[in-house]
């Protein structure tokens, strides 16, 4: 059931729709009423996003695009992390990252764990919350603005580990080792395709138009591409899409997709300001 204050929003939004509208017309107007925001992070790590999406007005929808899971041999990544406390710099890729390196390490100190960096705020806030400080870039929230740091400039000689999940698009490594470092990357995760059911897909296609669907990573976008029905896919693909990285709008383009936007970074702010800018050309 759609919750009142937002199917009220919506009923406003298609009310003074009715004219061509731009800002102005209803100054007070949440700036994502009358949008399905189609939220497609994996189910453990969507609540927040959706909350903030209901608080600007939108019809947040469900669709996980990836389920998270521990790796299957967790005693071999256990032994990788305790070997590599030897490295200058653990580079954490996502907040899953961090949840479930610290899982494997347990009772293990994180005060003896090397300066820990962050490819973007969301995953450094995660690691604060273990009271671990840790460097995020400054500019671009993702690989490539970590990169363009100066912390990683000249690494002749250093050791890093990468903490992530396997596959993905591994921009940091390569770039890492031509600088000079001794690059490992341990993974301390899966991301797997997600367990959809017809209640997710009925959902999605009884949703109000327009559909603003929010995406963070090339494994989710691949995923829903297999996952969704054909007729039900092509008109997802017809529809907005939000993502955080240029190198996903290439992703998507590819994929079919062809009204794509690329917001600031993966955290939930820029996804959505993104969704508000994107929903306010709509609306004229």
């Amino acid at each position: 059931m759609v919750h009142r204050s937002i199917q009220a929003a919506y009923d406003l939004y298609v009310t003074v729709s009715s004219a061509p509208m731009t800002a102005s017309v209803h100054p007070h107007l949440p700036p994502l009423a009358g949008a399905s925001i189609i939220v497609t992070r994996p189910a453990t790590d969507a609540t927040a996003l959706i909350r903030a999406a209901r608080a600007r007005g939108g019809f947040a929808v469900r669709l996980p695009g990836v389920r998270i899971r521990g790796v299957d041999n967790a005693d071999a990544a256990r032994r990788a992390l305790l070997a590599a406390r030897s490295a200058q710099f653990w580079i954490f890729t996502s907040p899953n990252a961090v949840r479930h390196c610290l899982r494997l390490l347990a009772a293990a100190s994180t005060a003896s764990l090397p300066a820990a960096l962050a490819v973007g705020a969301g995953t450094q806030r995660a690691l604060a919350r273990h009271g671990i400080a840790a460097f995020a870039p400054h500019g671009a929230q993702n690989s490539e603005g970590l990169l363009a740091e100066a912390e990683l400039g000249a690494l002749h000689g250093r050791s890093i580990a990468i903490i992530d999940a396997p596959g993905g698009a591994d921009l940091l490594a390569p770039a890492l080792r031509e600088r000079g470092a001794r690059v490992e990357r341990i993974a301390v995760y899966q991301r797997l395709p997600p367990r959809l059911t017809t209640r997710h897909f009925a959902t999605l296609a009884n949703a109000p138009r327009p559909w603003i669907s929010l995406v963070s990573s090339r494994a989710i976008l691949h995923h829903l591409c297999a996952a969704l029905p054909a007729e039900l896919r092509a008109r997802w693909q017809r529809e907005a899409l939000v993502v955080s990285s240029a190198r996903l709008v290439a992703t998507a383009q590819s994929l079919g997709f062809s009204d794509v936007h690329e917001a600031r970074s993966a955290l939930a702010a820029d996804l959505l300001d993104c969704a508000g800018q994107v929903l306010s050309r709509h609306r004229i």
